[in-house]
């Protein structure tokens, strides 16, 4: 959380987020009226934060990590602009840390050179086209970072990935795993592309898989960038 954010919910009226989200930081809003709603409820979390952001209140809609990358900013700015102009709230989005930011820094510096985020949840985005990023991410060398990795459900995306991966990438590529960044409980561990799979990987994970170069060096991953030493 930055400095900014944490001001932010403080400065608010109302708080609406993720009920889990809303654990998270349970001391920073003691005694605040908050909205928390459970998954698949996005849209009607983020309308009441609308609803009540035109009726005055100072709203603020907690996002995990940071709210433009897979958070609400884009879903509250669609919904906002749906209002009226003259009753439309005033949206300002508060960057954030995301967990490949805090992730990457726990694990090294695997992220000096360019770099792709996929989800794996197909939720909203169709599995074929997950697999097909994947797979041009890989013919690219990119270091590729996994958010949302494995779920109870989803027990077998992360191996085909996995795969498609190995077609293009040496099977001793690093492969940084993070569970619960920078939150208690955080636990890392560097594997290899090969048997990282086998590892401890759920959605509150977060998984980096290094490029050609990466390497590993005193428990630290590292992409250079291409400086010459």
């Amino acid at each position: 959380m930055t400095p900014q954010a944490r001001e932010a919910i403080l400065a608010a009226d109302r708080v609406v987020g993720y009920t889990t989200y809303l654990k998270l930081i349970a001391s920073l809003i003691e005694g605040k009226e908050t909205v928390g709603t459970g998954m698949m409820q996005e849209i009607d979390r983020c309308q009441q934060a609308v609803d009540l952001a035109v009726e005055g209140y100072k709203v603020v809609v907690v996002s995990s990590g940071d709210p433009g990358v897979y958070g609400m900013a884009g879903l509250v700015l669609e919904l906002a602009n749906k209002v009226d102009e003259a009753k439309r709230p005033a949206v300002e989005i508060i960057p954030g840390l995301s967990a490949v930011n805090v992730s990457a820094s726990i694990l090294g510096a695997p992220l000096m050179h360019d770099f792709a985020v996929i989800s794996l949840s197909d939720l909203m985005t169709p599995w074929d086209l997950i697999k097909k990023r994947a797979d041009l991410c890989a013919q690219g060398d990119m270091v590729i970072s996994l958010y949302n990795p494995r779920s109870k459900k989803r027990v077998t995306h992360l191996d085909e990935i996995q795969q498609i991966v190995l077609q293009h990438r040496d099977p001793k590529t690093p492969v940084g795993i993070v569970q619960k960044a920078g939150r208690p409980g955080q636990h890392m561990i560097i594997s290899t592309l090969d048997v990282f799979t086998k590892e401890e990987i759920d959605m509150q994970t977060l998984v980096i898989i290094g490029n050609s170069q990466t390497y590993v060096e005193n428990g630290r991953m590292i992409t250079p960038r291409g400086y010459k030493l």
